[in-house]
């Protein structure tokens, strides 16, 4: 299956161009089951990821357009009354595709934005009264301008946590700038053909799930999530190591679903690698774009400064000997 990710890679890189990093970081999230969160100014390429992502993977693909007047209901579907055969038929809203692309979703109220809560946890929607399966495969990426533009809504904490990985793409560099200057629009909207189909996608899954992840790595997961939490801790669990005591640390603590999804991450980027097993640097590779988001919920980062809480946390726990900090 090697191959067939250099092959995804490489296209989704010829679109979304000077990127490597985060289309690696998106199609790890996919490969690990999740949902991603893309910040960032207008304008940046974060549909144009999100829609080559679908087209080289070979998803069914719809984009809404979240607005302040946007309901639940135009998100996951409603149930109308038929009046030839006097029964109610559901009228399926966008969430009931492969890839579902919330664009600009903090501009919709809190309400509209908490309907996709049931879909990405449990893969389903309820509407009255009835549940229904989503389709397998079930991504959803969300788009959201930074908090200081006017018409947004802040994620809640709860939303924040459903998605997988924060990502910024950031201004390219000057030589994929005018790559995208001198470019056409064809270069988005053109033919691209799908590189696999859902159902070797799924098996990708299934074989990142599988990845071997020893004790060591485990205990490195644990030690991260315990440092975050220090400052919950009562007297006599605190940490013993003064360079924690004292490193000023203040952030939202990491629950064991931001290790689980911290895990799954890393087990696809070493799937990527071509590795079977994980390492502490998968762990740290994918580290800022999974917990950064959780660490400091309201305070939204485009890149991963000195003073982040995830840097920071990075640097109190050594990889040797973990449960030591």
């Amino acid at each position: 299956m090697q191959h067939i990710i250099e092959k995804v890679l490489t296209q989704i890189e010829s679109v979304v161009l000077g990127k490597p990093r985060e289309c690696r970081l998106a199609l790890a999230c996919l490969l690990a089951k999740g949902h991603l969160l893309i910040e960032d100014l207008p304008g940046m390429g974060k549909t144009t990821l999100a829609h080559q992502l679908a087209i080289s993977l070979g998803l069914s693909y719809q984009r809404t357009q979240f607005t302040s007047d946007l309901l639940p209901s135009d998100v996951i579907g409603v149930s109308i009354f038929n009046q030839d055969t006097k029964t109610f038929e559901l009228h399926k809203g966008p969430v009931f595709n492969q890839v579902v692309l919330g664009d600009e979703i903090n501009r919709a109220s809190p309400k509209t934005q908490s309907a996709l809560l049931e879909a990405m946890a449990e893969n389903q929607v309820s509407i009255d009264g009835v549940t229904y399966d989503l389709p397998t495969p079930f991504f959803v990426i969300a788009t959201q301008n930074p908090l200081f533009h006017s018409g947004t809504y802040p994620l809640p904490e709860s939303q924040l946590d459903r998605f997988m990985m924060r990502l910024s793409l950031g201004f390219p560099d000057l030589k994929a700038e005018k790559k995208i200057l001198q470019g056409s629009d064809d270069t988005i909207t053109g033919e691209h053909p799908n590189v696999l189909n859902s159902e070797q996608l799924i098996e990708m899954q299934q074989a990142v799930q599988n990845i071997t992840v020893s004790s060591d790595v485990i205990d490195y997961v644990i030690a991260l999530c315990q440092v975050s939490r220090y400052q919950f801790m009562d007297d006599k669990k605190l940490p013993q190591n003064k360079a924690v005591l004292s490193s000023g640390l203040q952030c939202a603590p990491l629950s064991p679903r931001a290790g689980k999804s911290l895990l799954a991450a890393a087990k696809a980027w070493a799937y990527i690698d071509d590795r079977d097993y994980v390492l502490p640097d998968d762990i740290q590779a994918v580290f800022y774009e999974v917990c950064q988001h959780r660490l400091e919920p309201q305070q939204y980062q485009n890149t991963a400064g000195s003073s982040s809480a995830a840097k920071q946390i990075l640097g109190l726990v050594d990889v040797l000997n973990p449960l030591a900090y």
